[in-house]
């Protein structure tokens, strides 16, 4: 298995399958949202270099997951931006540090973009992101569901990362 890591905006051929394994995993977070209207969002995010941006893991041609850097990712949460956002791995392709891969690419573009504090949420991987320096802001419910908010510091005071 080899990996990378690449924008959609490269592959966009992926994002139909990208939508629905989204679709199947948050689905119940946003309501709204049914697959063609996630492929939508996707294509309009799929850009290089800026906010939003996504990244998905490839294994040769198959897709293995994602990550995005988005400007919002909680409704209720408008005033914390930006986001690391849909951070997803097949479920075969666990445990072998695809995820903390893609966290890092993502934190590695916001930092090239002068982002000093991103954030997340998440319902399972308090932990996995405890980890990796990420620190809990709260936790609160988001359309139903307990979730945890975390932000982690990319740019210190003085201006390094």
């Amino acid at each position: 298995m080899t990996i990378d890591i690449v924008y959609l905006a490269d592959q966009i051929h992926h994002v139909v399958e990208l939508a629905g394994l989204h679709h199947g995993e948050w689905g119940h977070l946003s309501p709204q949202l049914d697959v063609d209207k996630r492929v939508s969002l996707l294509k309009g995010a799929s850009r290089k270099c800026g906010i939003p941006t996504i990244f998905i893991a490839v294994d040769g041609p198959d897709l293995v997951g994602s990550a995005a850097l988005v400007k919002n990712d909680m409704k209720n949460r408008r005033d914390l931006s930006p986001w690391l956002a849909a951070v997803y791995v097949k479920l075969k392709q666990r445990q072998n540090g695809i995820a903390s891969a893609l966290v890092a690419r993502v934190e590695s573009e916001a930092i090239a973009l002068r982002v000093e504090r991103l954030y997340l949420f998440t319902e399972h991987q308090e932990h996995f992101y405890k980890r990796r320096g990420w620190k809990l802001l709260e936790h609160t419910n988001y359309y139903g569901t307990h979730v945890a908010v975390m932000s982690k510091q990319l740019i210190n005071d003085s201006g390094n990362g």
